[in-house]
């Protein structure tokens, strides 16, 4: 499996020659990923016969520029109106949707753009030449490695507790409790389902990611005349194409910052089951832990936009390389691909390289080429989406709901699910009101199911001997790592007060 520079040149090359499928998929992807409870891997089923009948190249380009393009689409409404279009876009909301509010919504989006540009881009070429030793770490991770890894991502509710400690940790461990409900993952018994059949398979994440961030935040902006401050609505009247280019010159100057959290996704989306919602959410918490500055998180801090936006599309390279390689997706979207490729007569494993390397090392070019032309399609629509948050809350409001609950209402095609959204609405707009934060609730929500999964597995395997947490070389280093990482916060945060109080004095 070696790629040289003449072969990568011709294949770049090949899969530019396909760039009018990548364009309207890059457009229908953007869309898709903008609805919530609508996803790439949703979109590919229902066309699953077209793309079936295509080329088996044509195919996957098709998939692939869908598949990167709604990663970057689901961004926008977790910018504009708070409503992350998937729960790999959960983390974003918390810095995009403040500079929103504050009139910024230009630079937010191209930052958010040029970040998941850069990130899937760099993350794509680097995975091209480095494949073998990634398709290790899948080997490599197992339920203790992956338990050190969930709880990289719990412990930003620690990170949110901190301004307020008592009610973030009541909430996150509320969100923690309503992810434990629906049937055990050992004896399969039922728990806080209140007997309806709909909770047997655990709180089903759309509702729940629409209803505490979309509903919620409908709820409060309705008892205001706008979403954007007084000052804000006034900054983004007078913005032009200037503010779009600063915000892409605020991620262009980040640069490293988009390069390492790019590079958490990819080794997270390389682990099968992991995810893009792992992978935000431990790129915000890592990001927020190494800055100098983390009081300015949840503020509207670039920063705070760009990990979780790059870590979500560095994910996309990873979960095709366990599909590629050892036959094994790495998650909905690479399984769907999986299918079109066996119905295609493709043999999948590391021949495949030396054999066909227009479908092995093709997919990944295509996928670079994506990015390469996304920054050229998209980029530009910086320039006016924000001018949707100038509509009055009179209209967005029941706007917001009713998209929002259409999508409750997708995945599973449980009328339910509408209800269930609504429901997780009120509790979000409690919160809100009473200071408890939802991001928290949503963290619990989303990773309180994967880390009782892979707790219960290694218990299992253990015969109930705690100390099995600590016998992988792997995982040790991981829990060193996530011990320095919480607590690298309070010992600058401690250097930061002796430094203030000695300058007093």
């Amino acid at each position: 499996m070696s790629l040289s520079l003449d072969l990568f040149g011709s294949l770049f090359l090949h899969e530019l020659s396909f760039w009018w499928v990548i364009v309207p998929s890059i457009l229908l992807g953007f869309v898709v990923g903008a609805i919530p409870g609508f996803s790439a891997a949703n979109t590919i089923i229902i066309l699953l016969p077209l793309t079936l009948a295509m080329d088996v190249e044509v195919g996957l380009a098709f998939m692939v520029a869908l598949y990167c393009s709604s990663r970057m689409g689901a961004g926008i409404p977790a910018i504009l109106v708070n409503i992350p279009g998937t729960a790999g876009a959960a983390a974003t909301p918390l810095d995009g949707y403040p500079m929103t509010k504050a009139g910024r919504g230009q630079q937010a989006l191209a930052i958010s753009f040029v970040a998941s540009t850069i990130g899937g881009l760099l993350t794509t070429v680097l995975s091209i030449f480095i494949m073998p030793w990634l398709a290790e770490v899948s080997y490599h991770m197992h339920s203790v490695e992956m338990i050190v890894v969930m709880l990289f991502g719990v412990s930003l509710i620690a990170s949110i507790a901190a301004r307020d400690t008592l009610k973030g940790l009541i909430a996150g461990f509320l969100g923690l409790m309503i992810g434990l409900i629906g049937t055990d993952h050992v004896y399969a018994t039922p728990r806080g389902t209140f007997g309806l059949l709909e909770l047997y398979d655990g709180v089903p994440l759309i509702p729940a990611l629409v209803g505490l961030f979309a509903v919620s935040e409908a709820f409060m902006i309705i008892e205001q005349r706008s979403i954007l401050t007084e000052k804000g609505l006034n900054i983004l009247r007078g913005a032009g194409w200037s503010a779009t280019l600063e915000g892409v010159a605020i991620a262009l100057r980040r640069w490293w910052h988009i390069t390492w959290t790019g590079l958490i996704g990819l080794v997270i989306g390389v682990i099968p089951g992991a995810g893009a919602a792992i992978a935000s959410f431990v790129a915000y918490q890592q990001s927020r832990s190494f800055s100098k500055t983390p009081e300015l998180y949840g503020t509207g801090h670039p920063e705070g936009l760009i990990a979780p936006e790059s870590a979500n599309n560095g994910v996309t390279a990873g979960t095709l390389i366990p599909m590629f390689i050892l036959g094994i997706p790495g998650g909905a979207t690479a399984a769907v691909m999986l299918v079109v490729l066996q119905y295609q007569g493709v043999n999948i494993g590391p021949t495949l390289f030396e054999q066909r390397p227009e479908i092995g090392y093709g997919v990944f070019i295509v996928m670079a080429v994506t990015y390469l032309l996304m920054m050229v399609t998209i980029l530009p629509l910086a320039r006016y989406m924000p001018r949707v948050t100038m509509a009055r809350t009179v209209y967005l409001a029941p706007l917001i709901i009713s998209f929002t609950l259409v999508g409750s209402f997708v995945p599973r095609d449980y009328v339910f699910d509408m209800f269930l959204g609504l429901l997780f609405g009120v509790i979000g707009y409690i919160g809100r009101r009473t200071g408890y934060h939802v991001a928290a609730m949503l963290i619990g929500v989303i990773l309180g199911p994967m880390l009782e999964q892979y707790f219960l597995r290694a218990m299992k395997m253990a015969d109930g001997n705690l100390m099995v947490l600590f016998s992988s070389n792997i995982g040790n280093a991981l829990w060193v790592a996530l011990i320095v990482s919480v607590a690298l916060p309070f010992v600058l945060e401690y250097k930061r007060n002796r430094r203030s109080a000695a300058g007093t004095a």
